[in-house]
Order: C-alpha cells, then sequence, then structure tokens
C-alpha cells in the first residue's frame, strides 16, 4: 500500500509500561468510527502494516495500543512519533452536509485587505489547529483556519474570505 491509498488518523506519542503497549494520538475527528483491526505506521517512508490485537479509546483524542508482533518496550520504541494510517477503503462515509478545514483545498483565499492571496494548496493538521497553504507573489504562505480570521466561506464559488492580522504575511513576503 502506498501513501496514497491511506488517510491520516494520527501518531504514536510514547510507550506504556515494558510489554509493548503504545499511546497513538489521533488527529482524525471521530477515532470512534474507525475500524482499527490493521493499521500502517510510516516507516522510512513505507506504510507498515501492524495488526491491532487490542486496544481502548480514551476522551482526550488517545488511545492505547497492543500491536501483534510488538511484544516488548524496545519494539514498541521504534514506532515512537511514527504517523499512523488506515487505507481508504476503511474510511467511514460523510454526511454531505458535513465541511471540514481539508475541504478548503482549491479554495481562493481572499484576504479583508491584502484582496487575493491565492489558491490553497494545502491544509495542514496539527494537534491544536489547521493551518492553509497559499502560494503568494511566488513564496508560500501559511495561516491558521479558525474562527478568528475566517470571515466566510463560499462553497458555491469555492472561495475563503479571511481576515488576517496586521503584520502576518510580512513574515514570508519580507526578505
Amino acid at each position: 500500500m502506498t501513501i496514497e491509498e491511506a488517510f491520516y488518523i494520527g501518531y504514536v506519542t510514547k510507550t506504556k509500561g515494558l510489554k509493548g503497549e503504545l499511546q497513538v494520538f489521533f488527529e482524525y475527528e471521530d477515532p470512534e468510527l474507525l475500524d482499527m483491526d490493521i493499521v500502517f505506521a510510516e516507516i522510512n517512508g513505507k506504510m507498515v502494516p501492524f495488526f491491532v490485537s487490542s486496544y481502548k479509546l480514551h476522551t482526550n483524542n488517545t488511545g492505547n495500543f497492543y500491536f501483534d508482533d510488538v511484544d516488548h518496550i524496545e519494539k514498541a520504541q521504534l514506532l515512537v512519533r511514527k504517523k499512523i494510517y488506515l487505507p481508504l477503503s476503511k474510511k467511514p462515509e460523510r454526511d454531505e452536509d458535513d465541511f471540514f478545514y481539508t475541504d478548503l483545498v482549491g479554495f481562493v483565499a481572499m484576504d479583508r485587505l491584502l484582496g487575493e492571496l491565492g489558491e490553497i494548496s494545502e491544509v495542514h493538521e496539527y494537534p491544536q489547529q489547521f493551518v492553509a497553504a497559499v502560494s503568494h507573489k511566488g513564496k508560500e504562505i501559511m495561516f491558521p483556519l479558525n474562527d478568528d480570521f475566517i470571515v466566510e466561506i463560499d462553497e458555491d464559488h469555492k472561495i475563503l474570505n479571511v481576515d488576517l492580522p496586521d503584520g502576518l504575511l510580512d513574515v514570508y513576503l519580507n526578505d
């Protein structure tokens, strides 16, 4: 399987105990909807499968996992900070009314003062927020996607209207 055939759900944060237990932090919004009998870790650019022998989800977007063949802390330690994926075939169906920040890829970002910034090429998911990447005047600029900066999302015309703080883009545009 390749990374294009999978979707990102989170990453391994740490080991727990001596018997290979791992803690996973979920960046996927509803981990309880996922079928996690097998997960894939990105290791050296390859998708490596791990069969899940048991897991327990917690309310703080984490879960404790045991994988088959990972039965010691030394084996588990190799997976810390690895990204975890599931095959696209296991991605839960979405209601057509659902809209996520990642759906903004391809939208044109328009700032209240600066006008058109450019097309959103990527939306990065970080533990605390989503960040949009836009090519503006030949440079990649990034800005947080949150209720403080988003004025309106026009889904029909694929336009994201934002009101970015003064000086935010200067960090990227000044040489």
